[in-house]
This record gives C-alpha cells, sequence and structure tokens, in this order.
C-alpha cells in the first residue's frame, strides 16, 4: 500500500563541447539537451513492510518495485507490487503474496508557484484466494487530493467501498473510510535527506480499528542507490498477550490462522530500506 508516494523524474542532460573559431573565439554549438523520459521505474528492498504504519509482511522483509508514466501535461499513469503475508497469516487456506497497486491522476502548480496540486485513483489489489475471517474482500479503491509547497505536503485519501476489508459490527461496509497525512522532505546536502510523516486513519462505522502514525527517517544517496532507516509508530489497539488470540478491540493484534503466535502489528519499530530509481 503505498501511496503512499510516486516517483521522481531522473533528468539527463548531455552537453557538446563548443567548436574553436578561426577568430579564437567559442562558437555557441552546444547540443540541446534531450528531453527527460515519461516512463520511470523503481525497486526497494525493505527489512519490512509498512504500510500506514501497520505491519504487511509480519517482521519479515518485503521486495517492491514499480513504473510510472508522467505526461508533460501533468496527466500521469502507474503501478506498485509489494510482497505480503498478512491475508495468508490470519486466514487457513488463503493464498495472497502479492499487493499490486493501480493509479493515475493529474498534478500541477497554481500559475507556476511552489503551491501544487495532485488529485486522482488509487486501487489497492490482492489477487489469489481466500480474505481474511470474518472481513470483506480486502481489495480497495481511494480516491485522494494533495497540497503541495516546496518541501512540505499534505493529503487526503477516501475509500470508496470496504476499507482492505473491514466491516462494521452489523457487517455493514466501512465506505467513507479517510486517511489524512501531513509528509516533510528536507534535502540537507551531500546525498543526506530528512524525511517526516504524521497521519490518521479513519476506519468508518468502526472505531476500534481508527489510530494515527508517524514516521521519521534519514536517507543517504550512495551513488548506485539510496539507502534509509526510518523509525515508525502507531497508536492502533493491538495489545498482543503472550501467544495467545488478543482481546476483539485488539484489532491490529495479527494472530496466525491456528489462533496462536500473536504478532503486534502497529508497535514502534525500525525500517531499513535499500532503493533505486531509474
Amino acid at each position: 500500500m503505498k501511496r503512499s508516494i510516486l516517483s521522481a523524474l531522473v533528468l539527463a542532460a548531455l552537453a557538446a563541447p563548443a567548436a574553436l573559431m578561426t577568430t579564437s573565439a567559442y562558437a555557441d554549438d552546444a547540443a540541446a539537451a534531450p528531453p527527460p523520459s515519461p516512463f520511470t521505474g523503481n525497486m526497494t528492498l525493505a527489512s519490512e513492510y509498512l504500510y500506514r504504519g501497520i505491519a504487511q509482511t509480519r517482521g519479515k522483509p518485503a521486495l517492491q518495485g514499480g513504473f510510472d508514466y508522467a505526461h508533460s501535461s501533468g496527466f500521469y499513469v502507474g503501478t506498485w507490487a509489494s510482497t505480503i503475508s498478512w491475508i495468508g497469516d490470519a486466514t487457513a487456506g488463503a493464498s495472497a503474496p502479492l499487493e499490486i497497486d493501480l493509479y493515475g491522476g493529474f498534478r500541477g502548480s497554481f500559475g507556476g508557484s511552489d503551491l501544487g496540486y495532485d488529485v486522482g485513483v488509487l486501487t489497492y489489489n490482492y489477487p489469489g484466494s481466500g480474505k481474511p475471517t470474518g472481513n470483506a474482500k480486502p481489495d480497495t479503491t481511494e480516491i485522494y487530493a494533495a497540497l503541495s509547497w516546496t518541501w512540505l505536503s499534505v493529503k487526503y485519501s477516501r475509500s470508496t467501498g470496504s476499507l482492505f476489508g473491514w466491516v462494521t459490527a452489523s457487517g455493514d461496509k466501512t465506505s467513507g473510510s479517510g486517511y489524512l497525512e501531513v509528509n516533510g522532505t528536507w534535502d540537507l546536502g551531500n546525498g543526506w535527506g530528512l524525511t517526516a510523516h504524521g497521519g490518521h486513519q479513519t476506519v468508518k462505522g468502526l472505531s476500534d480499528a481508527s489510530y494515527s502514525d508517524y514516521k521519521i527517517g534519514v536517507t543517504k544517496d550512495v551513488g548506485f542507490g539510496t539507502l534509509g532507516l526510518a523509525m515508525s509508530g502507531t497508536n492502533a489497539k493491538d495489545n498482543c498477550s503472550g501467544a495467545a488470540a488478543a482481546t476483539a478491540s485488539d484489532v491490529y493484534c495479527f494472530v496466525n490462522n491456528n489462533g496462536t503466535n500473536a504478532y503486534s502489528s502497529g508497535k514502534t519499530r525500525a525500517v531499513l530500506t535499500f532503493g533505486k530509481t531509474f
């Protein structure tokens, strides 16, 4: 679930040396730089996949990657995928080892200023069989809108159906669930960067599943990729006690399908990543 998050375009500039004229002056003969490619890709290896602060791989590494197309008009589409385990961990006989996201939208700025906007739609898809016991199908569609200014962005996402399979106590869909997030990124120079994030997830009709999350991290461009280290935490109800299943209100205490080996999916933890954009 990512959103998470769209890939930056890579710019390439090629310069040709000027020709020496007979008058000993240099002519302005530099070759024009080719336009940037509208296609970009990305790959990441993470020590654990966290989405909005909630563990998706039960403490195990995740392999992730995606592709994007961005038109000069501001229109863009893309796809992103990651290994997961939360569906299979919780449901006997379920097989859904991947999350595949598809998204598209339009971004631009107001009058060429530093104030930007981004609107679009994102679908989270979990191909395979089975779903978490007692829940709806986890496939989810969200619409989103964001504003950005230099290093700061604010984004709101709203679900159009049951959010990742959550249903109310009466079995109704959790349509209209929302996630509000604030993100900051700072370039510290010499390849170093700092990131900060805060968000609040509301699950409509299921207050026990609503929570807030935070993340702060540092990145380093090492030339052949980017290393990242972040600390993430939530106030999600996941008070796992021992190996037995948690109480009904501890909705983010994920338990194996045999009712043992409880795992606090929203606990504070560090995540190490290595990524490459191409």
